[in-house]
């Protein structure tokens, strides 16, 4: 029974969306502000979290960072702002996927099932891998079976689920032009919402944690009307 966490300091969406997914035969539990939403990460398992973007104190921005530094749990974000800037900036933070209110709250579900059926379909097909479920390139070692990240030290790098995903198409096609439209569909599937700053956001994300300085070639290439390439050799075991 897959456990959702609702960050909300409007009593009546807390309200609507509790009922709303116990029916639909998930467990739920509540937060009203980061200290609340922090607490119930650290005592309990939480499959994703619905971040409100509007909280009292520090807001759902900040909050989503906060998680994606420590936590690779999928977070879908809430704003009441019909605007593609907060969308970005969301996607920047680290959400996996973002929401505008008044919205139907069968959207919702169908946006949570999403983003848990593509973590469950990544650990199904990890669980399948006979054998090297770990990948190097540029000093970089991505295991498959734990989604981490790992620097040539051993230093983790936390990705959001949706980062992981798109790391691993690219790392699954190195030296090969892929358009958009192709990322979208190898990482999130033909589910997806056709938006495609999502993965220009998401691209920009992954050079900043794997790029190592100003003077190295980005591990990741705009090709101009054309998508990205990944550029390593890509090694298994």
């Amino acid at each position: 029974m897959p456990h959702v966490l609702v960050v909300d300091d409007e009593e009546d969406i807390r309200s609507l969306l509790t009922g709303f997914f116990r029916k639909h035969g998930h467990e739920v539990s509540i937060a009203t502000d980061g200290q609340s939403l922090f607490a119930a990460l650290d005592v309990q398992h939480i499959d994703i979290v619905i971040l409100d973007v509007m909280l009292p104190g520090e807001d759902g921005f900040s909050l989503c960072r906060r998680i994606r530094a420590a936590s690779k749990v999928p977070v879908i974000m809430l704003t009441a702002v019909a605007d593609h800037v907060d969308r970005i900036v969301g996607l920047e933070m680290g959400a996996d996927d973002y929401l505008v209110k008044p919205f139907d709250a069968r959207e919702l579900l169908a946006r949570v099932k999403a983003v848990l059926r593509r973590t469950a379909q990544t650990e199904a097909a990890v669980a399948g891998t006979a054998t090297r479920p770990v990948l190097s390139f540029a000093g970089w070692r991505l295991d498959i079976a734990r989604r981490e990240l790992r620097s040539a030290d051993h230093t983790l790098t936390i990705l959001s689920s949706s980062e992981f995903d798109l790391l691993l198409v690219f790392a699954e096609h190195p030296q090969r032009v892929l358009t958009r439209d192709q990322l979208l569909d190898l990482a999130r599937g033909s589910s997806h919402e056709v938006y495609d700053r999502s993965i220009d956001v998401q691209v920009g994300r992954l050079r900043r944690k794997l790029d190592t300085g100003p003077d190295t070639p980005s591990v990741i290439r705009t090709v101009r009307g054309g998508g990205y390439m990944f550029t390593p050799m890509v090694r298994r075991g």
